[in-house]
Parts: C-alpha cells; structure tokens; sequence
C-alpha cells in the first residue's frame, strides 16, 4: 500500500523525548529526520547561536518541502514551542498535498530537569549541556498545543 507523504513535527520541551521518538519514526514510516541539534553539534557550532539555528531550521524547512513535494515524509525535532511555527509547517505541508501530524511531548517540568541531569551527566559532549534552571526559566515561553489545536492535525500513522 503506498503511503501519503507525511509531516511529522516533535513539540516539547528539552528532554521530552523527542529525539527518541524521532529515530523510531524515521524507522518505522520510513522519514527523513532532520535534527537542528544533532547538525549543530556535528558542525561543532554553539547550540545557542540563535541566528545559526533559525538559518539551520529555515534551510530544513526548504528541503522538508522539497522531499514532501517528492512524495517523501519529514519528521523535524525543532520542538515547536510556539503555535504560529506549528501553523505555518501544517499549511505549507497541507498545501503539498501532505498529512501532518503533531507528536506532542507532555512531560513535566520536574521528570524533564531530572533527564537533564543524567544526559549532562552522561553525555555532555553529544548535546547542549542544559541546567535544570535555564529549563525552569525558558519554560513559560512554551505555548503546549490545546486540544482544538491538536485536532487540527492529521492522526499519527503509526
């Protein structure tokens, strides 16, 4: 059976699992990942360059079109904090002739500080190492998608 191509976007927070979630995914549907902090570290860039990352999200926004276009699906792990972004990749999908899914990533902010430790601890190298109180502090700015929201797309696939 041949599958529509779909749009996979992971919003959450830092430490929800989103990278997790997207490696199974781009198994399972198959997908292109693309993944702003894995190219970052890759390219030994700093993760919080803020214009490093929007020129990073802007070019994998191009190319997820590209591959949707090409009857491909996409899963992007920016996080999606904010609504206005989430609206604007489900039209541009929809306008492709995409499905688009919202995996939402609902983790409380006390289980997310607790991941973080452990990830700095482990692994420091592999990520941005992220305090528990830069968390704390970044997470109002966080809109989590309502549930009229969420209906707005597509249902996950798999």
């Amino acid at each position: 059976m041949h599958r529509r191509a779909t749009l996979v976007l992971l919003c959450g927070l830092p430490a929800s699992g989103k990278t997790t979630l997207a490696r199974r995914l781009a198994a399972e549907l198959p997908a292109v990942r693309l993944c702003a902090d894995e190219w970052l570290t890759d390219l030994g860039a700093d993760l919080f360059d803020a214009g490093l990352r929007a020129r990073l999200e802007r070019r994998f926004w191009r190319l997820a079109q590209d591959l949707l276009g090409q009857g491909r699906s996409v899963i992007l792990e920016s996080g999606f904090w904010r609504r206005a972004d989430r609206d604007e990749k489900r039209a541009g999908a929809r306008a492709l002739g995409a499905a688009v899914e919202l995996r939402f990533l609902d983790v409380p902010l006390d289980e997310l500080a607790r991941r973080l430790e452990v990830r700095n601890a482990e692994a420091p190298w592999a990520t941005a190492v992220i305090p528990p109180a830069l968390l704390e502090s970044h997470a109002p700015l966080f809109e989590p998608p309502s549930p009229a929201e969420l209906a707005l797309f597509d249902p996950p696939a798999c």
